[in-house]
C-alpha cells in the first residue's frame, strides 16, 4: 500500500499573504450543534479539512443531513435519527463525546466510540460523563464507548475542576435544551467556545456569558436552524506567521481578527518580531534577528497550547537559550523528537520550567523544553505524529540545509486548509511522491 509523502527543499524567506479560513476546531463543533435545530444550518467561510469530512461521515450515520460545498457546510435534521454512532469512528477524532448531549434531545439515548485526537495526552471522558449525570442522565462507560438515556436533561449547577474545552462545550449544547437553568462555573472561555456559544445564541438559546468563567444557560422547547461566519484559525494563523520568521521572511496572515491572536502577537514582538497589524492582515519580519524567550502556554487568554509547537521551531531560529513550560496537555512535546532529527537542539524536563509550578508538577510528565538557537537545521525522514507537529517539521524543513522527507502528512491535511498549497504559494519548493508503506 503505498502513502503519500511531501518533499521539502529549502527555498529562502518564504513571503507572501495567506487566508485563513474558519478553524478546525469550531467547523466540526458548530457541525454537531446544528444537529439541534429545527431546519437546515449553514456555516460559512468553513475550512477544507480532513475533520469536516470525518463529522459529516458521523452525522449522516446518524440520520442528519448533510451538505458541503467550498466555502460552506448546510445541515438539517433527518427524518429519522440513529441514536449510535459507528464503531468505526472509534478514535478518529473527539467529536463523538460531543454527540450525547444533542442525541439524548434528539432521541432519548445515544452510543458514541471512545473519543481519539492527537496523541498528546490524555483526554479524559471523565468532565462529559459526570455533567451529564448531573443534568439527569444514566451513563455507563465501556471499553468501547459511552451509553447514556435520560427522558429529558434538566438544568442544574455544575463546576469544572478544569477549564476544559471540551466538557464546556458539551455542558452548551446539553443546557440549551435542558429542563430549567443551568449554571456553569469554571468554564473554558476559549475564542471558539464563545464562538459557538453565539450560534446556539442564533438559533434561539439563552446563554450569558459572564465574568470569572461562569455562563448561565436557561433551556428553552426548541432550537431552529441558522446562520453563522466563522472567524479564522488562530492556531493557522500563528503557524504562517512564524514560517515566515523562521525562515528569514514574512507572511500576511489576512482572514484571523488581531483579537483572536493578542498573546501570541506580543510574544513575537518580545523576541524581536516588527509587527504590522491593520483591519485586514498581521504581519511579522524580523530583519535583526530573533531573540530567546521564556513562554508558557495556559488556558484562554493565554498562550495557547496548539501555538507551541511552531513557536519551538521558531525558538531553534532565535538567539540564546528559551524554555517553554506546557501546562494544559502532559504529553505535547511527542513531537521533539522529529525536531531532534532535524537539528534542533532541545532538551525536554519533567519539571515545571519558565512559569510557576503547574498541575503536572511532581509527575513524570515531560513539560517543560529548552531550546538553544541558533540552530543549524538540516533536512531529515521525518514520520508526523499528529496536527501540530506536522505543521512544525514543515517549518524545520523550510529552513534546513538540504531535502526533508515527511511521511504521515494526512494529519497536517486533517487540520489545515490546503497546507500543500499554501506553502508552494510562499515560494517553498514542495512537492508530493509516493512511498510504500511498511
Amino acid at each position: 500500500m503505498n502513502e503519500e509523502v511531501w518533499l521539502i527543499e529549502p527555498s529562502g524567506p518564504l513571503r507572501g499573504d495567506v487566508e485563513v479560513r474558519g478553524s478546525k476546531n469550531g467547523v466540526s463543533k458548530h457541525m454537531v450543534a446544528a444537529m439541534l435545530g429545527v431546519g437546515e444550518s449553514t456555516i460559512h467561510n468553513a475550512p477544507d479539512v480532513g475533520e469536516v469530512g470525518i463529522t459529516a461521515q458521523m452525522l449522516r450515520a446518524l440520520g442528519i443531513d448533510v451538505e458541503i460545498t467550498p466555502r460552506e457546510i448546510r445541515i438539517a435534521q433527518g427524518s429519522q435519527i440513529n441514536p449510535h454512532v459507528p464503531a468505526a469512528f472509534t478514535g478518529l477524532n473527539r467529536i463523538p463525546i460531543l454527540m450525547l448531549g444533542p442525541l439524548l434531545h434528539l432521541a432519548g439515548e445515544a452510543f458514541v466510540p471512545l473519543v481519539g485526537g492527537d496523541p498528546i495526552g490524555r483526554r479524559p471522558v471523565d468532565f462529559h460523563v459526570e455533567a451529564l449525570r448531573a443534568m439527569g442522565a444514566e451513563v455507563e462507560v465501556s471499553d468501547t464507548g459511552v451509553y447514556a438515556r435520560a427522558k429529558r436533561l434538566r438544568g442544574t449547577r455544575i463546576e469544572l475542576p478544569y477549564p476544559s474545552v471540551g466538557a464546556t462545550e458539551t455542558i452548551l449544547m446539553s443546557a440549551v435544551l435542558a429542563e430549567g437553568k443551568t449554571v456553569l462555573k469554571g468554564a473554558a472561555m476559549e475564542p471558539e467556545v464563545v464562538e459557538l456559544a453565539l450560534f446556539l445564541q442564533r438559533m434561539g438559546a439563552r446563554i450569558e456569558l459572564s465574568p470569572d468563567r461562569r455562563i448561565v444557560i436557561e433551556g428553552v422547547e426548541r432550537l431552529r436552524g441558522a446562520s453563522t461566519w466563522l472567524n479564522g484559525d488562530r492556531i493557522e494563523a500563528f503557524s504562517y506567521l512564524a514560517a515566515g520568521l523562521i525562515t528569514g521572511g514574512e507572511v500576511r496572515v489576512h482572514g484571523c481578527p488581531q483579537d483572536r491572536l493578542v498573546t501570541a502577537i506580543t510574544t513575537l514582538a518580545r523576541m524581536g518580531a516588527e509587527m504590522d497589524i491593520t483591519d485586514d492582515y498581521v504581519s511579522a519580519s524580523a530583519p535583526d534577528g530573533l531573540r530567546a524567550a521564556a513562554v508558557q502556554t495556559d488556558t484562554h487568554p493565554g498562550f495557547m497550547t496548539d501555538w507551541q509547537t511552531p513557536l519551538m521551531v521558531l525558538f531553534t531560529q532565535a538567539q540564546g537559550m528559551s524554555v517553554l513550560h506546557e501546562t494544559v496537555f502532559e504529553n505535547r512535546l511527542v513531537y521533539v523528537p522529529a525536531l531532534q532529527r532535524m537539528g534542533c537542539e532541545i532538551e525536554v524536563f519533567d519539571v515545571c520550567l519558565g512559569g510557576p509550578a503547574c498541575r503536572y508538577h511532581d509527575t513524570n510528565a515531560k513539560h517543560s523544553a529548552v531550546v538553544r538557537g541558533v540552530s543549524k537545521l538540516r533536512g531529515a525522514d521525518v514520520t508526523l505524529p499528529d496536527i501540530r507537529a506536522g505543521f512544525s517539521a514543515v517549518l524545520a524543513a523550510a529552513a534546513a540545509e538540504g531535502i526533508s522527507t515527511l511521511r504521515g502528512v494526512h494529519h497536517i491535511e486533517r487540520g489545515y486548509h490546503r497546507p500543500f498549497e499554501q506553502f508552494a504559494s510562499l515560494g517553498l519548493k514542495i512537492s508530493r511522491a509516493e512511498a510504500l508503506q511498511e
